[in-house]
């Protein structure tokens, strides 16, 4: 069995996709781009701006599974350029404490919707 997760608080899908899905104790998150929840549309700014709304709409996905972004045990980052690596590095130390969870990061060719920057992430609730 498993229970999707959906919240108004992080875009809704822009494709046949559920935000997050529940099994068991562990909760698997569909990537996120760095879209505002009330429209839908990608934040204006840079590559910090992108990766702050990214790791916002992570939260909001985490908190409606009745967890938080410390229970994340595993993220995914894809960047379409990797010399923003850093930057996004600075902008995840603000949003996770040590331990940190494990995470690969990916440079892509290209995101939806022209963003630079997606991440998708597992949980595990107690």
């Amino acid at each position: 069995m498993f229970q999707i997760v959906q919240t108004g608080h992080a875009p809704a899908a822009i494709g046949p996709y559920s935000q997050a899905v529940r099994s068991g104790n562990t909760v698997y998150f569909s990537g996120q781009i760095p879209l505002l929840p009330s429209t839908g549309e990608v934040v204006d700014g840079d590559i910090t701006a992108q990766a702050r709304q990214v790791f916002e709409n992570l939260r909001a996905v985490a908190e409606a599974a009745g967890g938080s972004l410390d229970r994340c045990v595993r993220l995914g980052l894809y960047l379409t350029d990797l010399s923003q690596f850093a930057a996004v590095n600075a902008v995840m130390q603000e949003y996770f404490t040590a331990p940190f969870p494990a995470r690969s990061t990916i440079g892509v060719s290209s995101l939806p919707k022209g963003v630079a920057f997606e991440a998708d992430a597992v949980m595990v609730l107690d």
